[in-house]
């Protein structure tokens, strides 16, 4: 299996457009968390919650966090903490909204459509296909990639992933 290094360059290789690396920046947390709220709305376990009510334990949202997290431990502790985080504010997110007056279903399939049609025309002015087209594993990568690119452009970091 590749590396963290050989995941980037290859994912940095249809992303050296700057406006495209900011459409990601932008909408690849956009899509992370509609995509994690989405599948949230699957119960898979359920439990009494102490005023009883039904509150589901286990969703489609905790267990699809649970399959991805190991590739991330793959590719590096740090990488793993980074994801804990963005997994933490995009489930402080998701459960925000369930909570609220707010669809949670709607409000995350209509950011999962925006986020997605803005990535599209991103691609359209990088001129390449997006990464995933080739390996679904570039849907985990991206996060990673936009995370180090962000803290590149912000000064936090001194080179970015695409030179």
């Amino acid at each position: 299996m590749r590396d963290l290094n050989t995941f980037l360059a290859d994912y940095g290789d249809s992303h050296r457009n700057p406006v495209n690396q900011w459409v990601h920046i932008l909408c690849v947390p956009a899509i992370f968390v509609s995509t994690l709220g989405l599948f949230w709305l699957i119960p898979l376990g359920h439990w009494l919650g102490l005023d009883g009510s039904l509150a589901y334990l286990v969703n489609g949202g905790t267990l699809l966090a649970a399959i991805c997290m190991p590739f991330y431990l793959r590719m590096s502790v740090g990488m793993t903490a980074l994801m804990g985080v963005w997994l933490a504010l995009s489930l402080a997110a998701v459960v925000a909204v369930d909570r609220s007056a707010l669809s949670l279903g709607w409000s995350a399939a209509a950011l999962w459509l925006l986020a997605w049609a803005v990535q599209v025309w991103g691609h359209k002015v990088e001129g390449k296909k997006p990464s995933f087209v080739d390996d679904l594993v570039f849907l985990l990568v991206g996060p990673m990639f936009v995370s180090i690119e962000l803290a590149h452009k912000l000064g936090l970091r001194r080179s970015g992933v695409v030179n």
